[in-house]
């Protein structure tokens, strides 16, 4: 199942997408929220029901004809992980960064979600905006001290994401969180994926394309931590929530490994995909 957050007629709201139609979710079942994470928050049963609303019962917008954002506009954390993709690390350690002896993690601040086709926006203070396709991951229910061998069934779903990186505000801080988290630096979609949809998350293929010409392309089966162990990892020290996002790395390809980098720049067009969750495609616009 496809679901999506989106806006028509002036209105925003969500829905299951079916081929080229958008099922209005708000016309079959008005008592479900208008927001994603409203609806993760009511659990599986509220899930079973948007499986179950046939075309039939709700209003069909034609794809084009409504604008998709950010399937989770409001998440209580985007967490993610960074040097995660063997390659990326060893692109990494010709720049003089090492890799971390555990998983590494940083926040990008969630006011910096955006949608999938959405324009990012160049910082005004660098010139050194990066871009990185990974896999997020979607929390469907709340959870603490989860397990590996369990860690699948806290997964709502997946979306494509754009980690873009103001790799000089990223360098120069102890932390990443403030390169990682430019407004308009974080879109995702386009569309939430649900988890029984992808039989396994760790063989996906990945890429990503400035002005056509292609950057990264490599596969989710090479990171180095997988997603059920990130969770782990992650839930030994807080709680995830609904909704709640997981960038799970980025493999080599990335601005910052060529020689010399190549940055992106207003005007350029960029394009992420993964196999079976989709693709977002966003213009770097100036500040």
């Amino acid at each position: 199942m496809k679901l999506v957050t989106f806006t028509h007629a002036g209105k925003t709201r969500i829905g299951k997408l079916e081929g080229n139609v958008v099922i209005d979710l708000s016309s079959a079942c008005p008592e479900l929220p208008r927001d994603m994470v409203s609806l993760l928050e009511l659990g599986e049963n509220a899930l079973t029901k948007v499986r179950n609303v046939a075309a039939v019962e709700a209003d069909q917008i034609a794809l084009p004809d409504v604008k998709l954002e950010a399937p989770v506009q409001r998440p209580s954390k985007y967490l993610a992980i960074g040097m995660n993709y063997q390659d990326h690390v060893e692109e990494s350690a010709r720049k003089g960064i090492k890799m971390p002896e555990t998983q590494i993690w940083f926040n990008k601040q969630v006011s910096c979600v955006n949608g999938p086709y959405d324009p990012v926006k160049m910082p005004s203070m660098s010139d050194m905006l990066d871009y990185e396709v990974e896999l997020c991951v979607v929390i469907g229910k709340s959870c603490k001290n989860v397990s590996a061998a369990d860690a699948h069934s806290v997964i709502a779903g997946y979306m494509v994401a754009n980690d873009y990186s103001v790799r000089d505000v990223q360098w120069k801080s102890p932390t990443w969180t403030l390169g990682k988290s430019f407004d308009t630096h974080g879109p995702v979609g386009p569309y939430l994926v649900t988890s029984d949809e992808i039989e396994n998350p760790h063989n996906l293929s990945m890429r990503l394309t400035v002005n056509g010409e292609e950057r990264q392309n490599n596969s989710t089966r090479l990171m180095v931590y997988n997603i059920y162990q990130q969770i782990e990892f992650l839930t030994q020290i807080l709680t995830l929530h609904p909704g709640d996002l997981i960038a799970t790395g980025t493999p080599m390809g990335v601005a910052a490994g060529m020689n010399p980098p190549i940055y992106l720049k207003a005007g350029d067009v960029v394009r992420a995909e993964i196999e079976k969750v989709g693709h977002i495609e966003n213009r770097i616009i100036p500040a």
